[in-house]
């Protein structure tokens, strides 16, 4: 059963800032609440209350609502009009698709002088012979009915056989009113065996809910209860299989099982790393308008890991680093993290040498040889005779392919 609770009704009151004392609009539909209560004590001010679409099956605990003007109790499971008396300030009354058998409640309306509109469509009653005639003479102050508007001369009509016209809506009031009473007990009996078909069967099995579905119901109060009952197990289902999809997901493994780190990416940053001889840089492109405060960065001798709003990023090293000396900056303008993490064991860096060469030799100790530049022509063709001084053996010209 839905209750309607103090959180309810402010959250539903957003639009006045969370403040219930002063609420003049309230719209509670479609929450399957069962009964009307607490509403006449915390919101005393209200001029429009908007509950239709849930299992309400009695009008009640509305009479504190002094400056109520519209009440939409349309779609739920009212059977009789009550309970109105003390809403001096209603004008626009809607039972629309109710379940409303009992005519002669409307005159409990008679005291609401200034009632100028009401909705009685779908409801059982409309159905009696003279229905339209008699309400229109029994509340005068209305203007309009069903959404038709009540002329004088359909007034006048309607009063002349009054006297008739109440006894025969008595009459099929009582009809109605045996009607019902077998109607609810031979329903209360399909719901039992029903149930006792698919008690054996959990009650997230699929199979219960089209059980339910597939057979013939009745148009009742008790069958729209069990449909709102079924409805929100329906909705709680694909709550339920998302827990579970969530559950069965392959859990996030940073390291492998010999400890070896992994590379990820869950945040998908675009970034950029660079080797350097003595350190490694991450420059990771994060968003500009990211709080600082939401992003946790975590260096160590073989790994680096930035965490953002709860996602992992995790960098795998070649190289040890010295995380006590890791450093990380974040620029102001783009937003992006600058990690700077030097390497324990820095590569060896050689440069050229420029100026003069030192030649050691055993004899002479060290001796200095300036570097020297070619300059002037070579003789291309003298290469060869001051490498090797025999003479090349000549060529048997018979023996060379003619050429194609």
């Amino acid at each position: 059963m839905v209750r309607i609770t103090e959180q309810l009704i402010r959250k539903k009151s957003e639009h006045n800032e969370l403040i219930i004392g002063t609420l003049e609009e309230l719209s509670l539909h479609q929450e399957d609440i069962e009964r009307i209560e607490h509403i006449g004590q915390w919101c005393r001010d209200l001029k429009i209350l908007l509950l239709q679409s849930n299992l309400i099956p009695r009008l009640e605990n509305l009479n504190r609502l002094k400056r109520l003007e519209y009440l939409n109790v349309a779609i739920n499971n009212i059977e009789r009009i009550e309970n109105l008396e003390p809403l001096e300030a209603l004008r626009k009354l809607d039972l629309t698709l109710n379940f409303v058998g009992e005519l002669t409640s409307v005159e409990s309306l008679q005291g609401n002088y200034n009632l100028r509109e009401m909705f009685l469509t779908g409801n059982p009653c409309t159905d009696f012979p003279g229905y339209r005639e008699y309400v229109i003479t029994v509340l005068p102050q209305l203007d309009h009915l069903d959404g038709k508007e009540i002329t004088r001369s359909e007034r006048l009509r309607a009063a002349k056989d009054f006297a008739s016209l109440r006894e025969t809506v008595v009459q099929h009031e009582v009809l109605h009113k045996i009607e019902r009473d077998e109607q609810r007990v031979r329903v209360q009996q399909s719901i039992t065996e029903q149930e006792e078909c698919v008690r054996d069967l959990p009650d997230d099995d699929e199979r219960k809910a089209s059980e339910f579905w597939q057979q013939k119901s009745e148009h009742c109060p008790e069958t729209r209860i069990q449909m709102a009952k079924f409805s929100r197990r329906g909705k709680d289902r694909p709550a339920r299989d998302a827990d579970k999809s969530e559950e069965q997901k392959r859990k996030r493994r940073l390291f492998a099982e010999c400890g070896r780190p992994y590379s990820l990416n869950e945040p998908r940053l675009s970034f950029e790393f660079r080797d350097e001889p003595d350190r490694f840089e991450l420059d990771l492109h994060l968003y500009k308008y990211l709080d600082t405060s939401l992003v946790d960065v975590d260096a160590q001798p073989n790994y680096v890991r930035v965490t953002v709003k709860g996602k992992v990023f995790q960098l795998a090293l070649k190289h040890e680093i010295q995380a006590d000396r890791s450093t990380c900056q974040r620029s102001q303008t783009t937003g992006h993290m600058l990690v700077v993490m030097p390497k324990v064991h820095p590569e060896r860096m050689i440069k050229p040498s420029t100026g003069r060469q030192m030649i050691s030799s055993s004899g002479s100790g060290t001796v200095a040889r300036p570097n020297t530049n070619l300059t002037g022509t070579v003789d291309i063709r003298s290469i060869c005779n001051s490498t090797n001084n025999s003479k090349p053996s000549r060529i048997n010209e018979d023996e060379v392919p003619d050429l194609i």
